[in-house]
């Protein structure tokens, strides 16, 4: 089986997308997805200290990171983009037109999936996809996370916060029967347990 990729794009990916992407491989079975990301502006460098410190408390791998700037490969390799701004996600439909339908920001994919349940990752995809035609606009800031860099640390960390927020409730919806859990959360939760909230589902009940 070819395991389901998804990329997060944000601008130097150094803080908002790697965040994203570690946290996400952390709760997400290894042999059925594959997690990566890119900036629409990055540089190849390393992980900061500040943001280095703030994925590890949160319990993902700050190890070998390596930034690099979004190319149009990266698009088309991925059955899911997820950016962490308006701006993120348009540059990747730039890149590639035909992986429109597949371009979103984090948390505008949260806000479209609320209340579906999809059988596969694939299929959670389509069905956000056919509803943002449907559902009613909402102003960009709310569908964004706004960017940490050269901000103090509290900040970094508020940011970091709300990614996590997301991807736990984006792991629920592209892999609904696992429990989802990131080990030495570093935000006062019994054993670091950090578990996703349930999305809610469409169907009736077996």
């Amino acid at each position: 089986m070819t395991a389901f990729a998804v990329l997060f794009v944000c601008t130097g990916n150094l803080h908002r997308s790697p965040v994203a992407e570690r946290l996400l491989a952390a709760v997400l079975p290894e042999s059925g997805f594959r997690v990566r990301s890119a900036g629409t502006g990055a540089r190849p460098a390393p992980l900061d200290h500040v943001t280095s410190t703030i994925l590890t408390e949160l319990g993902g791998d700050a190890r070998d990171f390596t930034a690099r700037p979004l190319e149009a490969g990266h698009v088309e390799r991925a059955d899911l983009v997820l950016g962490l701004e308006r701006c993120h996600r348009e540059a990747a439909v730039r890149l590639c037109p035909l992986a429109l339908r597949r371009c979103f920001t984090l948390r505008e994919f949260v806000r479209l999936s609320a209340g579906t349940r999809a059988a596969t990752p694939g299929e959670a995809v389509r069905l956000a996809a056919s509803r943002r035609g449907e559902m009613p606009p909402v102003p960009g800031e709310p569908d964004g996370i706004a960017d940490p860099h050269g901000a103090l640390p509290h900040v970094h960390r508020a940011r970091a916060l709300e990614v996590r927020a997301a991807v736990l409730t984006l792991a629920a919806i592209l892999d609904p029967v696992a429990s989802h859990h990131l080990p030495g959360g570093g935000d006062g939760s019994p054993d670091g347990l950090i578990v996703a909230e349930p999305v809610p589902s469409e169907r009736a009940a077996d």
